[in-house]
């Protein structure tokens, strides 16, 4: 049985920030600096939605503003209808008991066993004995630590640490959880086990869970929906297969260029030119969409007739959803016919010309 259930649609919002700004001193004192620059962003309420930018985008300023660690220059931050910007450091300590966090080097306290780590938010609430001690097992129950209940964070694995702090952070029963690139210092293995977590979290509990996080894989195990930042200011967002599958924004475009989905070989990227030259080809990447992930490649050039050569391709999965990826070589006014058809060919999601070879 779930320890506790939260409410409500999936389309209904439990964070909104509405035109948020949030302005630092400039170092030196040499005026200020906008880490956000009028932020609209919704969290659906029950949902998954990951966060990605490059270093210094906003992300970590964004997921602050979520619990009051950080307090806007303007605009609204909402937490369930209530404004987190306007409230008080009494009113503050009411909503962190409705806001779970998750850090990247887990923030366990080195002198208290795992029962005590996790006992902490609720003796701070102010919990009984009984209380913290069913509600402290239960956790640990969960997240499959039973066994470690006396043991020290030295004699942890990080995978272990982090579900520790997984328990903690859901110790006073939140809405939302927050994770602050909660899988960035562990190893793939120990990446994977604690994301199955977090979703099993989500799915069972009814967890709204908002994350940052650099790694794609990441935003591919679990997300349902992605922003993506840049420059403090929202550039793109959707569901994580749109934004994944048929990226629109440069800036998405190259936080997936590494992607098996998107990457070039160097031999071509490094040949590619704006426009057309004689006897040339162009470099047409197309999108099709394929729920088992068993569409064969083939499948996909075969309409493009005998011209077409294959570049490069595969099939990636986003949830529970794949699209297979094809980058194709093709005599220019063929590649830009298939772009300007309206509608796309059966089963397409996307067709772009990347550039030109000679």
């Amino acid at each position: 049985m779930p320890i506790f259930q939260t409410g409500g649609a999936a389309a209904d919002p439990l964070v909104v920030f509405d035109g948020v700004t949030k302005r630092f001193s400039a170092a030196g004192g040499a005026g200020e600096v906008a880490a956000l620059d009028g932020v609209s962003l919704s969290v659906p309420r029950g949902h998954i939605t990951a966060i990605i930018g490059r270093s210094g985008a906003g992300k970590s300023t964004l997921i602050r503003l979520a619990n009051g660690l950080e307090t806007p220059t303007s605009g609204k931050v909402l937490v369930d209808g209530v404004n987190v910007a306007g409230m008080s450091e009494a009113g503050l300590r009411g909503i962190r008991r409705e806001v779970g966090m998750v850090f990247q080097h887990f923030n366990l306290l080195a002198s208290r066993t795992v029962f005590d780590n996790v006992a902490l938010p609720l003796e701070i609430a102010g919990a009984g004995k009984a209380e913290i001690a069913n509600r402290v097992s239960d956790l640990l129950d969960l997240v499959g630590l039973s066994d470690k209940r006396n043991r020290y964070p030295s004699e942890l694995s990080g995978g272990q640490k982090q579900r520790v702090g997984i328990a903690r952070a859901l110790a006073t029963e939140p809405k939302l959880l927050l994770s602050d690139e909660a899988t960035s210092a562990l190893d793939p293995e120990t990446t994977r086990s604690v994301l199955t977590l977090l979703k099993q979290i989500n799915r069972d509990l009814g967890l709204t869970i908002l994350l940052i996080t650099h790694e794609m894989d990441v935003v591919k195990q679990i997300a349902d929906d992605v922003a993506v930042i840049d420059g403090g200011r929202i550039v793109e967002q959707g569901s994580a297969f749109d934004i994944l599958a048929t990226p629109r924004h440069a800036t998405t475009r190259a936080l997936l260029a590494g992607q098996p989905g998107h990457r070039l070989p160097d031999a071509i990227a490094g040949r590619l030119l704006a426009a057309p030259v004689d006897g040339g080809r162009a470099v047409l990447r197309i999108v099709s969409a394929t729920e088992t992930g068993g569409t064969l490649l083939a499948d996909l050039v075969r309409p493009l007739g005998e011209a077409a050569e294959v570049i490069a391709g595969s099939v990636e999965t986003v949830g529970e959803r794949s699209f297979a990826a094809l980058v194709v070589s093709l005599p220019p006014y063929q590649a830009e016919q298939i772009v300007a058809s309206e509608p796309l060919p059966d089963g397409l999601l996307s067709a772009e010309v990347l550039g030109y070879v000679a």
